[in-house]
């Protein structure tokens, strides 16, 4: 989902005029001749905090400002406080996480001993999307700093204004040899994708997922993909519909639902739809009343992509689908980007929002007669990168867990499992490959190098030609 057009600003020259494989040698040639210490990973991270802090409210203002409105309190909940807490808690365990691992021997091997080695990559890129422009370019970055890697950050051309002041942010943390933040459009991104680095990390649509891999594939560069698709909810019938209700809207209407774990659609039982309308309304109109004008809920991002929700609404509609606008009379005119929730019920598998990652503040409300029909639904479509469960049963929720696989799972509640450093997070197939956060973010971006060491004594010598009785026997031994 990004915009064909090109807005950049201050710190970097467009796509045309980067000499990309100059930057990658220039810090290549850096990684190679100071390969970054613990203590200067550590310093580094620090003053990526501190570069975080002093800037959080200008950063907001930008967000705000390339949203035409956020939330403020979205903006620090969702972008500041989870890259502070990613560094907080990557600084807590870097050393025990750097250190060699011993590892058993097999007892053939004895008395030989071996370990594994935490070697940093090299120069790794990072191409972020514009959905939480904050957190999901400086995630990736402190996780590739903490490896011990050089990082060139590409992040995106729609939140110009965000992008400016994070190069501007890291500009003033880190020398360009170490951290190199281009700007540019989607050419540019397609031009890092094609430079043969160390790993790159995307984060974004499925299908331009698809274009990084091939780019990334010609120079056999390493990738993790964190794209999105439609991510389910089911609610079991005997749990507290309202509840689930209340959970649900407070996720889905999070930066106006985009959000790649935003629950894309809601399954549950047919007598318990209209109470789920009902408290699905409720909680609407108690958290953004007076919908037009309110600052705590988020514009679409431009206009393509509210005109692109709003298709999808028209789309569903002309086939038969009940659209419910939850908007309390001042339902936005049709050139404004601020889109209310919306409902929509009785949809069709033909829907484009049936097929589509939604990405807005749309949830299709769809029934099922037994809890095995809405497993099997989940099934028939690709694996989501989030998956939802509501049900206080645990017998049925271990039954319902153990037929879905998705990238990661919250029960009882949305997409909280993102918050969690000590849980990897990313996708599967179609939603993406690879992890990060926490500990699985430094693994990403590192490479666990085994190193064996022979004993000055060595029964392997047994084993080599020529092959006599004592050879015989000693295979005998090890292969009965």
């Amino acid at each position: 989902m990004t915009d064909s057009t090109l807005e950049t600003s201050g710190l970097n020259e467009t796509a045309s005029e980067l000499d990309l494989d100059a930057m990658l040698a220039m810090m290549r040639a850096a990684w190679t001749k100071n390969t970054p210490s613990y203590a200067q990973r550590m310093s580094d991270l620090e003053r990526l905090r501190a570069g975080v802090l002093k800037h959080k409210d200008a950063l907001c203002e930008a967000v705000s400002a390339d949203f035409g409105r956020r939330s403020k309190h979205e903006t620090l909940l969702a972008d500041v406080m989870m890259v502070l807490d990613d560094i907080k808690y990557i600084r807590r365990h870097l050393r025990d996480w750097m250190a060699d691992k011993r590892v058993p021997i097999d007892v053939k091997a004895w008395p030989a001993r071996g370990r594994i080695i935490y070697k940093p990559l090299g120069v790794v890129g990072v191409l972020a999307p514009w959905n939480y422009p904050i957190m999901l370019s400086l995630g990736p970055l402190a996780a590739a700093i903490a490896a011990g890697n050089h990082v060139i950050l590409k992040p995106s051309e729609n939140t110009p204004r965000t992008s400016s002041l994070l190069a501007k942010l890291l500009a003033e943390v880190f020398p360009s040899e170490r951290v190199s933040v281009v700007l540019g459009g989607p050419e540019l991104a397609a031009a890092v994708s094609a430079l043969p680095l160390d790993h790159l990390l995307f984060t974004g649509s499925t299908s331009v997922g698809k274009l990084v891999m091939a780019a990334a594939a010609r120079n056999l560069t390493p990738v993790t993909l964190e794209l999105g698709g439609k991510s389910p909810t089911i609610i079991a019938p005997d749990f507290d519909v309202a509840k689930a209700a209340t959970r649900i809207a407070a996720m889905k209407l999070l930066n106006a639902g985009q959000t790649c774990i935003a629950p894309d659609y809601v399954l549950l039982p047919e007598a318990q739809r209209d109470a789920f309308v009902a408290a699905f309304k409720l909680e609407v109109r108690q958290s953004y009343p007076a919908l037009a004008t309110n600052p705590d809920y988020t514009s679409i991002v431009n206009t393509r992509q509210a005109q692109r929700l709003r298709g999808y609404l028209v789309d569903a509609s002309e086939k038969g689908a009940q659209v419910i606008a939850i908007c309390d009379g001042d339902q936005p005119g049709i050139d404004s980007n601020v889109l209310a929730p919306t409902l929509v019920l009785d949809t069709k598998p033909e829907m484009r929002l049936m097929q589509d990652e939604i990405f807005g503040p749309i949830l299709p409300i769809l029934t099922y007669r037994a809890i095995d029909e809405a497993v099997a639904y989940v099934n028939a479509h690709a694996r989501p990168l989030a998956f939802y469960l509501f049900d206080h049963n645990k017998a049925r929720r271990k039954k319902v867990l153990s037929g879905i696989t998705a990238g990661g799972v919250t029960l009882n509640d949305c997409a909280l499992h993102i918050t969690q450093q000590s849980m990897p997070f990313g996708g599967i197939g179609p939603s993406g490959m690879g992890h990060y956060h926490g500990h699985a973010g430094f693994m990403t971006f590192t490479k666990a190098m085994p190193v064996f060491e022979q004993a000055f004594w060595s029964g392997f010598w047994l084993l080599k030609p020529p092959f006599k009785a004592l050879a015989d026997k000693a295979l005998a031994f090890l292969v009965r």
